[in-house]
């Protein structure tokens, strides 16, 4: 059984914990419920996210089960309030030095290099934040991969970047064929119109 655990907190982005609480979760069904997947927050309270989403999480910082994955979602507040939390960022370090694997979604990179996992690392984050990243020193900003794991630690590019991370989680925890289903469940076939370099026709 894998518990993944995701940290919320005020001003995280909305799809950068959804989206891959939606693969854990199918995951996690399409498995018979062998699995499970938790909210954690530094108070009981509902979190209000960045665009305004409120979610109440299931556990507390001192009160959740051992986690085998730790998902650090970005968002304003991944890259301004909570890297100055010791609360958080302290329990950030000892929670992810027993994690099996360790995941950031956008800028939640600038949580965990706060915290200490990302430090010496190479990463990804939202390509907006690249370099503010670099730039806080002793990491390794990658800018041409969705997601990039590097020893027990996954980090991915902007938003929707965290689903591909996730599928390729689970993939590597319960194999490829597992993971081909939870995107077939989840209908992950990325299409979108009005691509950067498309022509505008007229």
């Amino acid at each position: 059984m894998s518990t993944y655990g995701i940290l919320v907190f005020d001003d995280a982005e909305e799809l950068d914990f959804a989206g891959p609480w939606e693969v854990f979760t199918t995951s996690a069904i399409l498995r018979n419920d062998a699995d499970r997947a938790v909210l954690i927050a530094e108070r009981p309270e509902p979190v209000r996210f960045s665009k305004g989403l409120r979610v109440l999480p299931d556990h507390t910082l001192d009160d959740h089960p051992p986690l085998d994955v730790l998902l650090i979602p970005g968002g304003r507040g991944a890259r301004t309030t909570q890297p100055h939390n010791a609360v958080v960022t302290e329990w950030i370090a000892r929670t992810a030095a027993e994690a099996s694997w360790v995941v950031s979604v956008c800028t939640g990179a600038f949580l965990l290099h706060a915290a200490g996992p990302a430090r010496g690392r190479r990463v990804a984050t939202h390509w907006k934040y690249e370099d503010a990243l670099e730039a806080r020193g002793d990491v390794t900003v990658i800018r041409d991969a969705r997601y990039v794991v590097d020893g027990n630690l996954l980090t991915s590019q902007g938003v929707s970047a965290g689903i591909d991370s996730a599928l390729w989680l689970v993939g590597r925890l319960h194999g490829r064929a597992h993971a081909r289903a939870v995107r077939r469940e989840i209908h992950y076939d990325p299409a979108p119109p009005y691509l950067a370099d498309e022509p505008e026709v007229s």
